[in-house]
């Protein structure tokens, strides 16, 4: 359970604005930064950068954008051992959007791609890292990769300078002995780098997930507060820290701002485990036929939605 080189990384603004248009007021992303630091946490990824081509201001709230003034509003000029991290989905910034390192209060860049986006995603997190980021690269869905086109990207990974690669369960879909296979698989190809995981809990296995990781050397570890995440939400924080036993994780912190936050937000957002989550995870299909769902007059119709998915083409 205790390994020094382990990292955690809290993603509750990032993943948990999936299910609210990232409208969190700035008194919440500011406790969850506070807490982060107060808890020892490794990293805090406060939301995504994108381009305003990608998405409108008047839909989304600025934890989609990330801007200097807005992340500087929180955490000033972050004199704390909390390192900040933005997420970057292909096709939804421009590399030269980027402010370079210094000019800027993140330590790091996480890139988020589909397989086919691989070569997008080691120019952009070169590009990072050149600009003086920490960098990574996040596989999404790779559930749904076909294993000559995942040969392929890792082959291209191993080639490149970006040092952190992420086996990502994006649909909650992967049970422990794939996530095994999985990571073995990353370590044999990348054995030069540090393998990540970010484990969706569709079917109440993030958690568990997450454990086959460290036990298999993964050293980098995504959860959220709470489990906050897109429809069934991500591997919970408290559970995480409660595990590994590190003494320089503290949890009252974080059982603090969970009862104070996190708990009045669930009368408000929805997240965690539903039965839509649980069959679209089953299905191995992407949560957002049953976000859908549940945001209809039907969600409670729990026959209905699985008729629904299994009458799908793709399925």
């Amino acid at each position: 359970m205790y390994r020094k080189e382990i990292k955690v990384l809290d993603c509750t603004v990032r993943d948990g604005g999936l299910m609210n248009g990232w409208h969190f007021p700035d008194k919440f992303v500011k406790d969850v930064y506070k807490a982060c630091a107060a808890s020892g946490i490794d990293y805090m990824e406060i939301g995504y950068i994108s381009s305003e081509k990608a998405f409108s201001r008047k839909e989304v709230g600025p934890w989609r954008f990330c801007d200097d003034e807005d992340v500087r509003r929180i955490v000033g000029d972050n004199k704390t051992n909390l390192k900040l991290s933005a997420m970057a989905d292909i096709g939804r910034i421009d590399p030269d959007d980027i402010k370079p390192r210094k000019e800027s209060v993140l330590d790091m860049i996480r890139v988020a791609c589909y397989v086919h986006q691989i070569d997008k995603a080691i120019f952009l997190a070169e590009h990072c890292l050149e600009k003086g980021y920490e960098a990574t690269i996040n596989l999404m869905a790779v559930s749904t990769v076909m294993e000559r086109d995942l040969n392929e990207a890792l082959d291209d990974v191993a080639k490149s300078k970006v040092p952190i690669f992420y086996l990502v369960d994006s649909f909650g879909s992967m049970y422990c002995e794939q996530i095994e296979l999985l990571i073995n698989k990353y370590k044999a190809a990348l054995p030069d780098k540090t393998i990540g995981i970010h484990m969706h809990n569709n079917m109440q296995l993030a958690f568990s997930n997450t454990v086959t990781g460290i036990i298999h050397g993964c050293n980098m570890l995504d959860a959220t507060l709470l489990g906050i995440g897109r429809g069934a939400g991500n591997c919970p924080l408290e559970v995480l820290l409660s595990f590994l036993k590190n003494p320089k994780f503290k949890l009252r912190p974080i059982y603090d701002i969970i009862q104070k936050q996190l708990i009045p937000l669930q009368k408000e957002i929805h997240w965690g485990y539903y039965i839509p989550y649980l069959i679209t995870g089953s299905m191995n299909q992407h949560p957002r036929s049953a976000m859908k769902w549940m945001n209809g007059e039907d969600k409670d119709d729990l026959v209905g939605f699985y008729n629904h998915m299994l009458d799908q083409k793709d399925y």
